[in-house]
């Protein structure tokens, strides 16, 4: 019998449809962290050399950002806050941040099994999961496909199949270039960090062309799923609202 779960929803105040989805939560003011210096590396996992943090300690979360986004401009904030109770595991997915792109697909199902490969080598049995836009996608994968590293998972500003997205998003996603970050958080944050800066417009490129083709989630691989999630979505951002999963 499928696990029934119910769908929460908060309202969030988004700048635009275009924006909504990768700037969100670069618009919250950034501050220096109270607590101690993170312990930092980086994990080798599936042809990846991926950079990660932790922070503080208690109960393990994983934070997994969004599309073209970094840890430090999705969530200090949210750092500082969790890691006076909770063990906080930041990573950088595969093309951001400080962690290199390799020659494989940017696909949910491939980072799901990265966040569980890193999980391993750290020698956490289970985390809570929270993901941002493309992070979200990758935590319900995660849920799906590694269901035994999954306890609870919180998607936020996510859509589970490419016809989630709002018509004008959908309509955006292929005029996007790097010419539309010029200037922004996310390039200056790529060209400080990543390995390779001067491949940004190639990075666009290759983040485009995975969000534009789009992991489909069936209603029933969610329902068939035992970890309890939380959605939460803008009424004025970039993904439709859902009422039911089936």
């Amino acid at each position: 019998m499928s696990v029934q779960k119910k769908v929460f929803w908060r309202k969030a105040v988004t700048r635009s449809v275009l924006t909504g989805a990768f700037l969100l939560l670069t618009l919250l003011p950034v501050n220096v962290s109270a607590q101690s210096a993170p312990m930092t590396g980086y994990a080798a996992v599936n042809g990846l050399k991926m950079y990660f943090e932790v922070h503080g300690s208690g109960e393990p979360v994983v934070l997994l950002h969004g599309a073209f986004m970094t840890i430090t401009n999705n969530w200090n904030d949210w750092i500082d806050e969790l890691a006076k109770t909770r063990k906080v595991i930041a990573i950088e997915m595969q093309g951001h941040g400080r962690t290199a792109d390799i020659d494989r697909d940017i696909t949910d199902e491939n980072l799901a099994g990265d966040v569980a490969g890193l999980l391993e080598q750290l020698k956490i049995p289970r985390a809570d999961l929270i993901g941002y836009s493309m992070g979200g996608g990758v935590a319900m994968q995660c849920a799906i496909r590694h269901p035994d590293k999954v306890r609870k998972v919180v998607v936020i500003s996510s859509a589970f199949r490419p016809d989630g997205w709002v018509n004008e998003a959908v309509d955006a996603f292929p005029k996007l270039t790097a010419d539309v970050f010029k200037g922004s958080p996310i390039e200056s944050e790529y060209k400080k960090l990543s390995p390779t800066p001067e491949d940004f417009p190639e990075f666009v490129k290759r983040v485009l062309a995975a969000a534009t083709e789009g992991d489909t989630i069936r209603a029933d691989q969610l329902q068939a799923t035992t970890a309890p999630m939380f959605f939460i979505h803008g009424d004025a951002g970039p993904v439709r609202n859902i009422v039911s999963l089936g």
